[in-house]
Order: structure tokens, then C-alpha cells, then sequence
């Protein structure tokens, strides 16, 4: 019947079900772990040798030496285990094992290295939270063969591998480190020595331009205006010497002249003459307050007043002439050699302005060329302190590799160190023949339950109201319990023949 089929069925329909087939249940659970356990007995027997590998961590903190390599040890445990169960490491173990058994199965090598990947297993120690995974606290190499020593031998073999690739494996990381930043430094330091002799061919070229002597050439320019001051100061002073010592020298010889000329040798007027020239020529150069016009002034006025009172004198008679020229007083000779100084002052002054104005220029240029100079000079010094920054990097790094590698040659840095050596095992680990029973009891109980469910899925029989209801489709008004014999009423028990009265008769279901 499709209508009872499609109906929906409770969970006091599947436990009806179980009553009504409980001992094919029972018999299919009963002959299901026997089966199972016979079935164990002629599969082939395996033995698992296991060992645990503790990775320890490196002997000398991080901080004093740094770990060259970076790379987690999840990530090296794989590499390792690729490595290690290749067919070219495996080998060696595969000749032995033929040596020692004889390959009285005639077993190709390449079928025995296949076989021995496929029984080794690595699986590593889960971590905990704290430790992440760079600290794996370790793992277990597991061999699964037919012989129980033949599987330690083998797990012993790729423990030994295991612990001998990681040791070579962080020291040729640490060689290669070494070697590629030996490499590198040497074309650091020729970096290095060219931007060196680019800034001490700067320096050479603009030397008292750099930034470092801003400071110094304004102090010194400052200090040449000064001098400059004074230099032209002296050169004045000197100058104006010459040209009194002229005037005098010029008035001296005048009265000498006329001295030997014949002629009064106190000529007034020629005297006033010479001193009025020369206080003419004393305003041009300075003030009224001038020591030397004041002075001037004075003998002028002087002169002035003498002659105002000799100017009803008699004349003093000539003196005649001797016919010999007389030699030039020493008061003459005297303004002669301070003339002859005076020009020597000049000479001297004026060399030192020269001097002093190409020393002004100099600096003045170095201290307008020194914003551009400062911007080369700091491209210059920018490309030295990067290189000398690439260069001392290298060296620090090529320091910590160099000492990472000693440390991995010494045994200082994380270690793998057997915790447990491989066991011996005594049980095969495979077929475990309680497992193979208690599965075979599941096999059985899931066996009955299937056939029960089959078999009840094709009973079309109508056993409770909503059977009814389903089947025939029309209300259930009473259910009449079946009248059966005496004999008959234990085997059809649970049997219901429900008697439905419709709206248009009564109908029965036997």
C-alpha cells in the first residue's frame, strides 16, 4: 500500500517495529562479532614501533644571539619529513632490510621504498595556546611493518634522520646566511669607500663653504670689516701726515732758500703765506675741532700779530752773500724723512686694504654661495650615511649568522632529543581484534535494524487506527478486537482486526 508508505512514521512506530523483530536483531548482533573477529584473523598482522621527539628550545636566548632562521618549526618539520621520505634517503634503509630478510618474497626496491613511505608517520605534538606553533613542544615518528624489531630498527633509523637533517639543515641555513651577506658587505664597503671619497672631494673643493663653517665666516667676515675700518683709518691718518710734513717741509725750505738767497730770513709774510696754505689745506680734510686746524689756527693768528707789530720796524739790512751754498738744515732733512716714512705708511696701508678687501670678498662669496653649497653637501652626506647605515647593518647581521652558525655547531640552538626510543612492540597494532568484534557487533545490530526496516516497509498489513485512517482513507468510528481462539491467542497477540462503521455501512479489516 503507497499511502501507508508515504505516511509519517513516529517513534512508536520504529519501536513496534524493534518488538515485532527483535530476534532477527538479536541474531544478526550475535553473528556479527564472530564474523568480524574471524575475518580479523586472516588479514595481515602489523606492528607499530613508536618514539617522541622533544624539540628543545636554543641553550642562549634570542636577545644576545638572534636565530638566523626564521622559519617556524611546523614549517621545518615538513620540510624535514619531504626530505627524509624521499626515495634517495630511503634506500639506504630499504638495502638493509633486504640484506637482513633475504627478500625471500622477491620484493623490488622501488615496491619496498613505496611500501616504507607508506609506513612511517611523523605527527607532530599539539602545541599549546601559550606556545604557538615556532615552539612545537615535539612529535612522533611512528613505523608500521610485519616484523615488530624491523619496525623499531626503521623507527630508530628515521629518528636518527630526523634529528641529523635538522642539525645540518641549520647549519648550512647559517652557512648560506653567512656567505650571501659576506657577499653583500663587500659591495657594501665599495659603496661606502666611493660615497667616503665623493664627500672628501666635496669637502676639498668647497672647504670653508660646508654648513659646520657658516658661523666661523661671519665671525670672520665681521672681524675683517673691522680691520678694514681700521686700515682705512691708519691710511687716512697717514696720509694726512705727508701732507703737513709736505707743508712744512715746503715752508722750511722756502726760509732756507731765502735765507741763503740773501733776503730776511724772518720774512713774515712768506711765513704766513706757507702757514695760511697749509691751514687751507687741513679744513679741506678735517673739522674745526681737528687738533692740527686748531693749531694751525693758533699760528696763523700769531703770525698775524707779530707782523702787526713789526710793520713799522726799520728794515733789517741784507745780509751779503757768501758765494758757498750751505748744506740743508736737519730740521729740513727731519720733514724729508717723515715725508719718506709717511709715504712708506701709505704704501704699507694700502696693501693691507687690498689685502683685507679680497679677504672681505672671499668671504662674502662664501657666505652668499652657502645655501647651495648646503644642499649639496647634505645629498652628499645623505648618500654616505646610508651607505655607512646599509653597511654597519650587514656587519651586525653577518656577525649574528657567523655566531648562529657556531652555536648550531656546538649544539646550542633548538635540539631534537628523543624522549621515549623506539619501543619494541609486543601486540600487533593491526588488525586490533576486539576493535574488528566490537565493530562486527555494530556491523550486525545495523544489519538487523536495515532488514528490520525493509521488511517492514513491505508489510501492506493495517495494525493500528491511522493505518486505517491512511489506507482506506475514511474515519475510524470503533475498533473491535479480534476473537480468537484460545490456541491461537499468544501467536497473533498483537494482531488487531479494527472494525470501522462509516456513514454508509460498516466495514472490517482482517
Amino acid at each position: 500500500m503507497d499511502d501507508k508508505r508515504q505516511r509519517e512514521l513516529t517513534p512508536a512506530d520504529y519501536m513496534a517495529m524493534v518488538r515485532r523483530r527483535w530476534v532477527m536483531i538479536l541474531i544478526c548482533a550475535l553473528i556479527g562479532p564472530p564474523l568480524a573477529y574471524g575475518v580479523s584473523r586472516f588479514l595481515p598482522v602489523r606492528y607499530k614501533s613508536q618514539t617522541l621527539v622533544l624539540i628543545e628550545p636554543p641553550n642562549v636566548p634570542e636577545s644576545f644571539v638572534p636565530q638566523v632562521d626564521m622559519t617556524s618549526i611546523g614549517q621545518r618539520l615538513g620540510s624535514m619529513e619531504q626530505q627524509i621520505l624521499s626515495r634517495a634517503r630511503l634506500e639506504p634503509i630499504a638495502h638493509q632490510l633486504i640484506a637482513d630478510s633475504g627478500n625471500p618474497n622477491k620484493v623490488s626496491m622501488d615496491d619496498l621504498v613505496d611500501k616504507l613511505q607508506k609506513s612511517i608517520d611523523v605527527t607532530a605534538v599539539r602545541p599549546t595556546i601559550e606556545t604557538g606553533d615556532r615552539f612545537l613542544p615535539g612529535f612522533f615518528v611512528g613505523v608500521t611493518w610485519a616484523d615488530p624489531r624491523t619496525a623499531q630498527a626503521v623507527c630508530t633509523a628515521v629518528t636518527s634522520m630526523f634529528i641529523q637533517e635538522n642539525v645540518r639543515l641549520q647549519q648550512q641555513h647559517a652557512q648560506e646566511t653567512t656567505d650571501f651577506l659576506s657577499t653583500q658587505l663587500v659591495q657594501a664597503k665599495a659603496d661606502l669607500d666611493a660615497q667616503d671619497a665623493k664627500l672628501a672631494a666635496f669637502k676639498s673643493v668647497h672647504l670653508g663653504s660646508l654648513p659646520d663653517d657658516e658661523t666661523m665666516n661671519l665671525n670672520v667676515l665681521t672681524g675683517l670689516t673691522s680691520q678694514l675700518d681700521a686700515a682705512n683709518q691708519a691710511l687716512a691718518r697717514a696720509q694726512q701726515d705727508k701732507a703737513f710734513a709736505q707743508s712744512m717741509l715746503t715752508q722750511q725750505l722756502a726760509t732756507w732758500q731765502a735765507t741763503q738767497s740773501g733776503r730776511d730770513p724772518d720774512s713774515l709774510e712768506q711765513q704766513l703765506g706757507a702757514m695760511r696754505a697749509q691751514l687751507a689745506s687741513l679744513e679741506l680734510r678735517y673739522t674745526e675741532d681737528y687738533p692740527d686746524v686748531i693749531k694751525a689756527k693758533s699760528d696763523v693768528a700769531r703770525l698775524e700779530k707779530r707782523i702787526a707789530e713789526t710793520a713799522d720796524a726799520k728794515p733789517v739790512p741784507d745780509v751779503p752773500k757768501t758765494g758757498k751754498s750751505a748744506a740743508e738744515p736737519a730740521q729740513i732733512t727731519q720733514w724729508r724723512t717723515q715725508i719718506h716714512a709717511a709715504e712708506a705708511g701709505i704704501a704699507e696701508k694700502t696693501r693691507e686694504q687690498e689685502q683685507i678687501k679680497s679677504q672681505i670678498a672671499l668671504y662674502q662669496n662664501r657666505v652668499q654661495g652657502s645655501p647651495a653649497v648646503e644642499q649639496q653637501y647634505k645629498e652628499v652626506v645623505r648618500g654616505y650615511q646610508t651607505a655607512l647605515d646599509s653597511y654597519n647593518d650587514l656587519l651586525k647581521k653577518r656577525s649574528e649568522s657567523a655566531m648562529s652558525g657556531e652555536l648550531s655547531k656546538e649544539n646550542q640552538t633548538e635540539q631534537f632529543t628523543v624522549l621515549d626510543p623506539a619501543n619494541l612492540p609486543d601486540s600487533p597494532s593491526f588488525p586490533n581484534r576486539p576493535l574488528f568484534a566490537l565493530g562486527g557487533l555494530v556491523g550486525g545490530l545495523a544489519l538487523g535494524l536495515g532488514l528490520t526496516f525493509l521488511l517492514e516497509m513491505q508489510d501492506t498489513s493495517l495494525r493500528t487506527e491511522r493505518d486505517v485512517e491512511v489506507g482506506l482513507r475514511l474515519p475510524v468510528l470503533a475498533m473491535l478486537p479480534a476473537i480468537d481462539p484460545i490456541a491461537n491467542r499468544k501467536s497473533n497477540k498483537s494482531a488487531v482486526n479494527p472494525l470501522a462503521s462509516t456513514g454508509l455501512g460498516i466495514s472490517s479489516g482482517a
